[in-house]
């Protein structure tokens, strides 16, 4: 297609895109094409102004007294509820704090006790993002399980009566490849295992769907497609039917069932408040809140459809512009099989790629 064509093809797709003026809500120069939400979101405008607030007047004035008056202590909760519709999950799962690591070690551990005593076999995705395998190999020699890595399209073939839970992204980081989230959560179910998924890029981008597909534990990040600032806290997902036999691994004062009380002897909290550890990161928690407004009459479908018809067209202009063989497209064509991300290999340098 010539290239004054694909111009008349952006223009078509733009001035259709029901969430084109959404773009005002986000601090972007004019002529700015930010192409990396998929490592950090873009910062939405009205963040600086709120942050001024929490800095200034709930910390600098109110002081101590904003744990109550300005709502610090149920910051967790609270903002869990406006990431759990974006993941597909009802009240009352979700709650927000410590980074993807931590709350993937509270999961995978968590997962492991509740499975059943005789088993002794983690499966974790073979194309994970690096950090969930080293922490997967980790609780499994905390538990004393044997670690068995496998592709994700492998899971329903190697689960069996020994697995006690496996670890798997929606997307790989890398190639922007969607996986079966139903299917595979079906097939470690079928076996008795536990499914935890690690969300951090599909949240935001796409639909998940943890209580209709069943998934048993959650994590993701917020700094990608939630566009919650760098560094901004995680979040935990604890299916409600799980909730009572949560054992978190880092137990703390926060996930105390009277965490004032100061006693010795720890007693969890209910719910999904469980999931809490520590004193919350008030800062980034709180700018990311401010920073979920800009989902505010917006779907994660009309998200998804304007993702697919954004990394078709990015594909169709790598087609028309790249020299042939130059780059070889990694993101699958099919859009059941895709993320929200075009990566590209480059064959002259065959550990590189793009995205």
């Amino acid at each position: 297609m010539s290239e004054t064509r694909l111009d008349e093809r952006a223009a078509e797709l733009d001035a259709a895109d029901e969430l084109g003026k959404r773009r005002e809500l986000f601090a972007l120069e004019d002529g700015t094409v930010y192409l990396d939400g998929n490592s950090l979101g873009a910062l939405p405008r009205h963040v600086q102004d709120r942050m001024a607030d929490v800095i200034g007047r709930q910390w600098g004035e109110l002081r101590i007294r904003s744990w109550d008056e300005s709502g610090w202590w149920t910051a967790p909760e609270r903002i869990g509820e406006r990431i759990a519709p974006l993941v597909g999950a009802g009240p009352g799962q979700i709650v927000v704090g410590d980074s993807t690591s931590v709350n993937v070690f509270k999961a995978m551990v968590a997962a492991v006790r509740m499975a059943p005593g005789d088993r002794d076999e983690i499966l974790v995705d073979a194309t994970a993002f690096p950090t969930d395998g080293y922490i997967a190999e980790s609780a499994a020699r905390l538990t004393g399980h044997r670690l068995v890595v496998v592709d994700p399209a492998g899971v329903p073939d190697a689960v069996g009566p020994r697995t006690a839970a496996a670890l798997v992204n929606h997307v790989d980081y890398r190639t922007g490849r969607l996986h079966d989230l139903p299917g595979i959560t079906a097939a470690l179910h079928a076996q008795g295992a536990l499914a935890v998924w690690d969300l951090c890029h599909s949240a935001g981008a796409l639909p998940v769907g943890l209580d209709e597909h069943g998934v048993d534990l959650a994590v993701g990040c917020t700094y990608k497609y939630l566009n919650g600032g760098p560094g901004s806290p995680a979040y935990l997902y604890v299916a409600e039917r799980h909730q009572d036999r949560f054992d978190s691994p880092l137990p703390g004062w926060n996930s105390h069932a009277d965490p004032f009380g100061m006693t010795r002897g720890y007693r969890p909290a209910e719910g999904a408040a469980r999931g809490r550890v520590g004193t919350p990161d008030i800062l980034s928690m709180l700018a990311l809140e401010a920073a979920l407004d800009v989902w505010d009459g917006v779907t994660v479908e009309a998200v998804r459809a304007k993702s697919l018809a954004l990394t078709d067209f990015f594909l169709e202009c790598v087609e028309a512009y790249a020299p042939p063989g130059a780059v070889t497209p990694l993101t699958p064509a099919a859009h059941a099989e895709r993320g929200s991300q075009v990566a590209l290999a480059c064959p002259a340098h065959p550990r590189s790629w793009r995205r």
